[in-house]
């Protein structure tokens, strides 16, 4: 019989923890459980699904996801808390969590949210990974190396970005050497591929010209 995944329940709650694991238990996951991200940190696991409470004061799912990625964790990640609002759940989802379930868990629901999450776990940490990994390498750009990168996603000339940054060519050559040195690029598709997996939001307002 296959293994069920391990769950780690991140929650200041003691009370709602023991109650939370013992769900997890009953439904013959491994659980374990941390009183905050910090706790989690100290010993980072490598398998499994992350539970936490929203508690408004971690900044949001895309950060905890950007934290959790700096000690190297990608796992999927789930939020818990006492009626959610259908803002922060859209907004949750669109950041990166797999679901956002309501307190106190009806185990039911959260058995059909393990199975659904335990199939798309592996492509949720590659893409998390992915992703992660684009961004740091694209946050050793100058401004201006990120101006010409941004201008070449979009499918510009070295003449059309020194007319947009009111600069001359040679010095579009420059910056986008510099830029694809620095991303380890070594084609232009390769650099946007990088700008794509980042999914970071663009810095420049494309008008279309005549």
């Amino acid at each position: 019989m296959k293994r069920k995944t391990p769950l780690h329940f991140v929650n200041s709650d003691s009370r709602q923890r023991a109650e939370h694991a013992r769900i997890g238990f009953s439904l013959g996951h491994h659980s374990e459980v941390y009183g905050d991200l910090s706790e989690l940190a100290l010993h980072p696991p490598r398998e499994g699904i992350i539970i936490v409470r929203d508690t408004g004061e971690d900044g949001g799912v895309a950060a905890m996801l950007e934290r959790l990625g700096r000690i190297g964790v990608w796992l999927p990640l789930v939020l818990v808390a006492e009626n959610p609002k259908a803002g922060a759940i859209v907004e949750a989802i669109k950041a990166g969590a797999l679901d956002y379930l309501s307190l106190p868990l009806d185990p039911d629901r959260f058995s059909r949210s393990l199975n659904r999450i335990e199939k798309e776990a592996e492509e949720f940490g590659t893409a998390r990974r992915t992703m992660i990994e684009a961004r740091d390498r694209i946050a050793s750009l100058s401004g201006r190396e990120r101006e010409v990168l941004e201008w070449l996603a979009e499918g510009s000339s070295n003449k059309v970005i020194a007319r947009e940054l009111d600069i001359s060519p040679r010095t579009v050559e420059i910056h986008r050497a510099n830029m694809m040195n620095k991303l380890g690029a070594r084609h232009a598709a390769e650099a946007v591929r990088l700008k794509i997996e980042a999914r970071l939001e663009p810095r420049i307002t494309v008008c279309d010209t005549v």
